[in-house]
């Protein structure tokens, strides 16, 4: 017992030490997670699974693709996918058929597999995935296009793939047990069937609880952990293994109710498949007979060539023909595609089942699904960007703002920014804010910027820098903190708030974290919406030899307060406390200056709050 309670916290030790890493050197977490579970287990000999977890080990990781598959058919929202595009619903369906036929033929005649087992494999090898995706576009930085292919391909295509792989499991099952074509097309739809009712009454059932407030907010998350695991158990015991088609279907069940809240759900299940992904890497990589890989050699590095150079191109091809796609994009789209958790898990998973009904070589299938993700992943990571740069489809430096908050001071920010070209998104879980910078046509995200929610959907293409003026203080210190390692330190602004100048100085989180403070010493949330309030503006003035900075100041004195400056080559800098900022002849200054009726005294002043400033913004074409 001491063994096992000692070995499953090292896992966990290890796992975390692991996402750690890929954090900090801005690579997919998967890749330092199989390493390490190949030196825990086949290399040195310390872990094996087998022994320390017995006979709970399949049922414990079938529990946990299942947990796994929820949380990914939660983000599976069909009016967001019919939004991103005919090229993305070409290749989550279409192009997904095109991979699944290429590799399943490659797979039978490099291995001479039976067409059963290569069948499993080319659907299993179809998912990609936003938890190595999200990670490698980041690096690379594509333009806004390639990148939003990429990331809801990652997303859409987890659930469908993982659907697919449960189909063609399924029916290779029934087969085996009844081999004439009605019984196994009987047992197929009987599976099919009994996987999707049961997912629906489950989803059903949950969405009741949630919406008829049957029970306390506290139990939300357990409830669903149970009704999941409850799902996917009394499915398989009705019908065997249809239980992950169970949840898959739960879980697109969920998100596409309207009137059901699942960002809480989401967020703990986010938590919880991060943490079982992790630990699930690094046992399943410990599995792996180093012989097998051995036996595998050079015939997979032969599948993993025609997954690379002619499945993926074939699939770009089809999915984009007659779209206006340039050849460069396609060039790029053609190239990533890495390989993830989902195509792990659900290997290992389906591996010993087959092997136990006699197709032998399905021992392969795990060995071989780790050569491709760490294939894919490995060589993906070290070319991606130089052929992003090469084809001429990566972003320019990076200009653009994070806003945090969506306040109409933020709003007025982001709507001059956008004006001289610099993109800004504005991130908030105000729904009345958002809604507000929505009808201003202004990019939004809907949440909370630090969530792992917003780590895959929050598209950072073209975004170098982080604002941080949301009226809640404490959500402006996290994401100033957060983004450190995305943006650097010199990168981080914040917007002081009226609270934090009465606390002393032990109470307040180091200067350090927070970034530099906008607009100098005295300008605080509450001073800067008071003068939005007032109907102050943002205007642009561009300085020249005649009219530079100090007769600008001369001209404007103290009814002006100067917010950035673009220099002559396009670069954008806020002003900040204790900073020197001199803009020449050529800079451009942008600054929130008094409404001209209001200087005249037409306008009526003071602060009524949010409400009035979004009215008179309105009025004035700030949103």
């Amino acid at each position: 017992m001491p063994h096992l309670e000692l070995s499953l916290a090292l896992v966990l030790v290890i796992a975390t030490l692991c996402q750690w890493l890929a954090w900090r050197v801005r690579l997919p977490a998967i890749l330092f997670l199989l390493l390490a579970g190949l030196v825990a287990g086949p290399v040195s000999g310390w872990l094996q699974p087998d022994a320390v977890f017995g006979d709970l080990l399949m049922p414990l990781v079938s529990l946990s693709v299942a947990i796994i598959l929820f949380e990914g058919s939660l983000t599976l929202d069909f009016a967001e996918i019919r939004g991103v595009g005919r090229v993305v619903q070409r290749m989550i369906t279409i192009g997904a058929l095109v991979t699944w036929v290429i590799v399943a033929t490659a797979t039978h005649y490099i291995f001479d597999f039976s067409w059963q087992v290569s069948a499993l494999f080319g659907a299993v090898v179809i998912v990609t995935g936003p938890t190595v995706i999200v990670p490698m576009l980041r690096s690379v930085r594509p333009t806004r296009k390639v990148a939003n292919i990429l990331r809801w391909e990652g997303i859409a295509i987890d659930p469908i793939g993982a659907l697919m792989a449960v189909m063609t499991y399924e029916f290779i099952l029934v087969s085996t047990d009844q081999p004439a074509f009605g019984h196994v097309l009987a047992l197929f739809l009987e599976t099919l069937a009994v996987g999707t009712v049961s997912g629906i009454a489950a989803g059903f059932l949950l969405g009741r609880l949630l919406t008829r407030n049957w029970l306390p907010e506290y139990l939300h998350n357990i409830a669903t952990l149970c009704l999941v695991l409850l799902s996917f158990s009394a499915a398989n015991a009705v019908a065997h293994e249809s239980g992950l088609l169970a949840v898959t279907v739960m879980g697109m069940w969920l998100a596409n109710q309207r009137d059901v809240d699942i960002h809480p759900i989401l967020n703990f299940k986010e938590h919880l498949s991060l943490l079982l992904i992790s630990v699930l890497f690094v046992v399943l990589a410990a599995r792996i007979d180093l012989g097998q890989l051995a036996d595998i050699g050079w015939k997979a590095l032969v599948l993993l060539a025609v997954l690379q150079l002619v499945a993926r191109p074939a699939k770009v091809l089809v999915s984009t023909l007659g779209l206006d796609v340039s050849w460069r994009e396609r060039g790029l789209l053609a190239w990533i595609a890495p390989r993830g958790i989902v195509a792990a898990a659900i290997s290992a998973l389906f591996a010993d089942s087959l092997v136990a009904v006699g197709y032998s070589e399905a021992a392969l299938l795990v060995p071989l699904t780790f050569t491709v993700i760490i294939g894919t992943v490995v060589l993906q990571s070290a070319t991606a960007r130089p052929l992003a740069r090469l084809l001429g489809v990566s972003e320019p430096s990076p200009r653009g703002f994070l806003i945090v908050g969506a306040n109409a001071f933020s709003r007025a920010v982001a709507q001059a920014l956008k004006e001289h070209d610099f993109r800004c998104v504005l991130a908030d879980s105000s729904r009345e804010d958002i809604r507000a910078a929505r009808m201003a046509g202004l990019e939004t995200y809907y949440g909370n910027p630090v969530s792992e929610h917003a780590e895959i959907h929050l598209d950072l293409a073209g975004i170098g820098g982080l604002l941080a003026m949301s009226r809640q203080r404490y959500v402006n210190v996290i994401a100033a903190i957060h983004y450190r390692q995305d943006f650097g330190e010199r990168r981080i602004f914040r917007l002081a708030s009226d609270l934090t100048r009465r606390k002393a100085e032990k109470h307040q989180v180091t200067q350090g974290y927070q970034g530099s403070q906008l607009f100098g010493e005295d300008i605080t949330y509450g001073e800067v919406m008071t003068r939005v309030n007032r109907g102050w503006e943002i205007r642009s003035t561009r300085l020249t030899e005649e009219f530079g900075w100090e007769q600008y100041r001369a001209r404007n004195g103290e009814d002006c307060l100067p917010l950035f400056v673009i220099d002559g080559k396009g670069w954008i800098t806020p002003f900040t406390e204790g900073g020197d900022l001199a803009p020449t002849a050529g800079c451009t200054v942008l600054a929130l200056v008094p409404d001209d009726t209001v200087a005249n005294g037409a306008a009526g002043s003071g602060a009524a709050g949010d409400g009035m400033a979004d009215k008179m913004a309105a009025d004035k074409g700030l949103t």
